[in-house]
């Protein structure tokens, strides 16, 4: 069974259509069920890290391209995103959450994306 722990984008305001300048991107999860998915799969041990590196890309696009990574889940992995520098249009947007636990002798990762859709207009 797969729990829908996450992660969840933060939208910075709903009324917020399109995306200018300097954003500010945030996620989160849940995690409650994120121990009941890794007890599913066997693991059983504490939560070592989690990490949220960010990518963006043109739709349509092969290739996402990094913003940021952060691992400060007080902030729920906040990352600015500077759009200055891009092209106006649709955009996707993906946190790819890492939760990292133990497994014997070392450590693994579970991962999960959440890709989001955005418009930026300049």
């Amino acid at each position: 069974m797969s729990y829908n722990w996450g992660p969840h984008y933060l939208v910075p305001s709903p009324a917020l259509k399109s995306y200018s300048g300097i954003v500010r991107l945030r996620e989160t999860f849940d995690e409650d069920l994120l121990r009941k998915e890794l007890q599913e799969l066997g693991f059983t041990g504490s939560i070592l890290r989690v990490t949220n590196p960010w990518y963006y890309r043109k739709v349509n696009a092969d290739t996402w391209i990094e913003i940021e990574e952060s691992d400060n889940r007080g902030e729920n992995f906040a990352v600015t995103w500077d759009t200055t520098n891009v092209e106006n249009g649709q955009y996707q947007v993906m946190g790819l959450m890492h939760v990292f636990v133990p497994d014997g002798n070392k450590g693994i990762a579970i991962v999960r994306q959440n890709i989001v859709e955005v418009t930026v207009e300049n």
